[in-house]
């Protein structure tokens, strides 16, 4: 039996059944993105001593690094867990877990316990993620399971767009806290619909759940991306910190990969990779979030530094970036039978070069609408990434295995967006303290304290702070020159990666998806495998 058959068998997999049951799903996402993007907007507030928590530079990496190295740690055990336990029932328990930890984390003081709150939150979005897919998938008759991807996909653009402008208005009138309590709320909403509207769709109760290969994707992926997330807050490659959890990292993620070529019960079935649409388009997320990612981290330093917005303009300038999301989302289906799934993504990515080349340009006194209009190139162009390479991904993989594929295609935007912050920001420090060192700071001749000093010559968020109390816009100044030279250095190499995915793209999803092996029951593919061309 195909799975064409087998999934429009299932009586969610009707329309009347499946639009409200995406409407639920898509606000459940929404909520992954919510939790990134608000954060954006209160980095310089928890930096504050007096109005936050007086986060260093260091802790602020991790407030937000904590995130998503669970996030990108559990994916794959969420991926087998709704396999086995079914996507509403991991649905509703990430949900309930981000409730919580945000709850907690609204009232904690001090930066190490909004870490750990951050830590459970992360755990939370790796449950719910690779859910919110499979019900997609599972629910979705084929004839509208593209549509409905792309709609998934906007949920980012949503969460994006929702994300800087809520957080800017509630830290105008609220506490920094209340960026995170917002989610409870909006949890408790999400709990009750699901229950009311998502079916459970089941799982395979009888597989067994490969429990050392669990916890060896966790741990493996957990040091691989504690080592990226070091080397972003600028360690050195070969030191410690980097090397070793890169390396320890790396050692598990191998014995699990080859444990789960032998496994009867795999958490991650390897044969999903000989679909060479599935690869590729891997491939092509990881590199197109990666260069997304380390953009944007640059690019809200740039609106509140350089640009001197406050959190909530720079949020208004940022909902143009969701926009596009969202509108290139709803164009890809229509622009892929046109063009078709390869040609679309390519041409996407290559959108989003241009815009990073475009910020090589940009300095303190660039048009705010200039800005805006390179944020909704870029995310116009991310939009129509995300959904024509999901589609292809997904299209070959069985029902019993989508959770796993789920999972594949939500760790490789979680991966992506951590390679791509660890490298813009690496590449941030250090040419910013290059510069830095090599300039004459104002104020020395006032007798500028050797702390004072290092904080100027470590941040420019920390430098400018300094020439507000210490009323030396010279400072302010200089900090903003060495800034902008990082910047351009960030964005020229996040333009060379996004190019190298173009060329993926190209070369890699022009080859029909190769059929699974015949006991995983694959789809029928026919005609469609040529939409992956």
């Amino acid at each position: 039996m195909s799975t064409v058959s087998r999934t429009t068998e299932n009586p969610a997999a009707t329309p009347s059944r499946s639009w409200p049951v995406l409407v639920v799903v898509v606000c459940a996402q929404m909520l992954i993105w919510l939790d990134t993007s608000i954060l954006n907007v209160a980095v310089t507030t928890l930096a504050d001593p007096v109005d936050g928590l007086g986060a260093t530079p260091g802790e602020l990496e991790w407030v937000a690094s904590a995130y998503t190295l669970v996030v990108a740690g559990t994916l794959f055990a969420g991926g087998a867990l709704a396999d086995r336990f079914g996507p509403r029932n991991t649905l509703l328990a990430g949900l309930a877990l981000i409730g919580v930890a945000s709850g907690a984390g609204a009232f904690v003081d001090s930066p190490a316990w909004l870490i750990v709150a951050r830590a459970f939150m992360g755990a939370g979005s790796g449950l719910l993620m690779p859910a919110t897919l499979t019900v997609i998938v599972q629910s979705t008759p084929e004839e509208k399971r593209t549509r409905a991807i792309a709609i998934w996909s906007s949920s980012s653009g949503l969460g994006v767009a929702v994300g800087p402008v809520a957080g800017g208005a509630l830290l105008s009138h609220f506490w920094w806290g209340s960026v995170f309590l917002v989610n409870v709320p909006i949890v408790a909403l999400c709990l009750l619909a699901v229950v009311a509207v998502v079916p459970d769709l089941g799982g395979s109760r009888r597989r067994v759940l490969d429990l050392p290969g669990l916890a060896l994707s966790v741990l493996g992926l957990g040091g691989v991306v504690y080592g990226i997330i070091e080397l972003g807050n600028g360690r050195t490659w070969y030191g410690p910190h980097v090397l070793l959890p890169l390396l320890l990292g790396g050692v598990l993620l191998a014995v699990f990969v080859a444990g789960q070529r032998r496994s009867p019960a795999p958490s991650l079935d390897l044969r999903l990779f000989r679909q060479p649409g599935f690869t590729a388009g891997s491939v092509v997320l990881l590199i197109a979030f990666m260069a997304l990612a380390g953009h944007l981290f640059y690019a809200a330093f740039y609106l509140q530094g350089p640009r001197g917005l406050s959190p909530a303009d720079a949020g208004m300038v940022m909902i143009a970036a969701a926009v596009g999301i969202v509108l290139g989302s709803q164009a890809s289906p229509a622009l892929s039978r046109r063009l078709t799934a390869r040609w679309t993504v390519a041409s996407g990515v290559l959108a989003t070069a241009a815009t990073y080349v475009a910020y090589a340009w940009l300095d303190g006194r660039t048009p705010i609408w200039v800005v805006a209009v390179l944020l909704w190139v870029q995310g116009f162009g991310m939009g129509l990434v995300g959904t024509p390479v999901t589609a292809v991904m997904m299209r070959g993989v069985p029902p019993q295995l989508v959770g796993a594929g789920s999972a594949v295609n939500s760790v490789t935007r979680q991966v992506g967006g951590t390679l791509g912050v660890a490298s813009a920001g690496s590449i941030l420090s250090g040419v910013y303290r290059d510069r830095m060192a090599a300039a004459e700071l104002p104020g020395t001749a006032r007798g500028l304290s050797r702390a004072a000093e290092d904080q100027a010559r470590t941040s420019a968020e920390g430098a400018r702070a300094l020439a507000d109390s210490l009323r030396l816009p010279e400072l302010a100044a200089t900090a903003d020159r060495a800034f902008l030279d990082a910047m351009y250095a960030a964005t020229l190499t996040v333009a060379a990666l996004a190019l190298v995915g173009f060329a993926v793209a190209v070369v890699g999803l022009r080859t029909r998806a190769a059929p699974p092996p015949q006991d995983t029951r694959p789809v029928e593919t026919g005609s469609k495998e040529r939409e992956a061309r």
